[in-house]
Parts: C-alpha cells; structure tokens; sequence
C-alpha cells in the first residue's frame, strides 16, 4: 500500500499561503488581469510595465518595485492561477475522475479568455527561459494534483501498485493540448472522449508500469489538492 494521501472526500480550497488582503491584494489583482489582457491581446512583447501599469491604475514604481520584470509579472501570474484553479475530480471511479478532468481540460482550452492567454503563455516559453521555467512549474504542479485520482485508485488495487501515475496524467492532456496548438480542429467532448478511451487502455495493458517504482508522484503524497481555474 502506498503512502497514505488524503481521501477522495471533497477537499477544502484554499491557497498554497496567505496573501495580502486590502489594497495590497487589490493592486496585485488589477495588475495580473493587466498582464492577461497584454498576453492574450499582444503576446509576450505586449507585456511593457508602464503599459501594464497604467491599466492597472497603479503608479510605475509599484510594478518596478514588486515585480521588476515582465518575466516577474508572468510568473506570478501563473502562480495565481494554479493557486486559484478549480481541484481534480476524485469519485472513487477512475474512469469517471478521468472524463471529468478531461472535459475540464477541454472547457479551459476553449474558453474564450483562458484559451488564448494558454496559448500566449505556452508561445511565450518557446523563447524566454524565464516563462518557460514558471510555465514548468505550473504544470509540474497541475500534473502532481490531477495525479490524486490514480493514486487513490492504485490504493483501492484498481490499477497496477508499480504505475506512474504522472505518465497516465500526461497522456491523458497531451492529445488535447496537441490539437489545441497544432490544428483547427476545434476541441470537444469527442477529443477528450477519446484521449480518456486510450489512456484507460494504455492504463489496463500496464503501459505506465515502472519496475521497482514507489507509487506516488513527486509530492502527490505531502500536499493537498489545490483548486484549478
């Protein structure tokens, strides 16, 4: 049995820590939003701190002084909205845990805000070290919480005790993230039907089986789910 985790009982949302409230959270509010309406509007180069500033309402001192950077702005930006996403479905039922998450993935992609500033964020990590490494680690955080489903049903003896359940993850969202950025195949409940059929079926044929593998996820067993947008 693996490492205990905790139950697939809903979870209370809360932050990673404490922010500031009052003016400071207010402030820090306005100016993330700015950062997204420069990215999902411009790109990358779109994010010029007084441009940003002046959105925001805020004195240019104030971004210089807590941010400094585009890439500071960028990377608080996507600490936010792991911090703020909504948890990974955990059921009890692998198969229901996993079309939940996918329809969720789906729904974000094709969001008519959180679509394209995905995009911009992930063409803005092909060629800024910075973003590429604040984007890694949104998604090395995403991928440790949406493993929770596969390690509850490695506790129950659903799947394989040797599975890596970050493998089953990735291969369930890289078809959807690969249609989103590669085609015009707009994404649906189809495409994450299927990207749930044949992970379910790599799954079951033990294709994310490791040898002599604890089955966990780096810190999937030390740190409660946190909510995803």
């Amino acid at each position: 049995m693996a490492q205990s985790r905790p139950s697939a009982a809903p979870v209370a949302v809360h932050p990673v820590a404490a922010r500031p409230g009052g003016r400071t959270a207010a402030v820090r509010k306005a100016v993330l939003t700015a950062t997204e309406d420069a990215l999902i509007e411009h790109g990358f180069a779109g994010i010029d701190l007084p441009s940003i500033a002046r959105s925001a309402g805020v004195g240019k001192t104030t971004i210089y002084r807590r941010w400094g950077t585009a890439q500071a702005l960028v990377a608080d930006l996507l600490d936010d909205m792991a911090t703020g996403s909504v948890s990974a479905t955990r059921t009890g039922d692998l198969d229901a845990d996993l079309s939940a998450n996918a329809e969720l993935l789906v729904r974000t992609l094709t969001h008519p805000r959180q679509g394209p500033l995905f995009a911009a964020l992930i063409a803005a990590a092909t060629h800024d070290r910075d973003t590429k490494t604040a984007l890694a680690k949104f998604y090395r955080r995403r991928v440790e919480e949406w493993s929770l489903p596969i390690l509850d049903a490695i506790d129950r003896g659903d799947v394989p005790a040797n599975t890596d359940a970050t493998a089953v993850v990735r291969h369930l969202s890289s078809p959807l993230y690969y249609q989103f950025l590669t085609t015009t195949t707009p994404l649906d409940d189809n495409a994450a039907e299927l990207a749930v059929r044949t992970t379910l079926a790599a799954l079951h044929a033990h294709c994310f089986t490791r040898s002599g593998a604890a089955p966990t996820s780096p810190a999937a067993a030390t740190t409660s789910p946190r909510p995803r947008r």
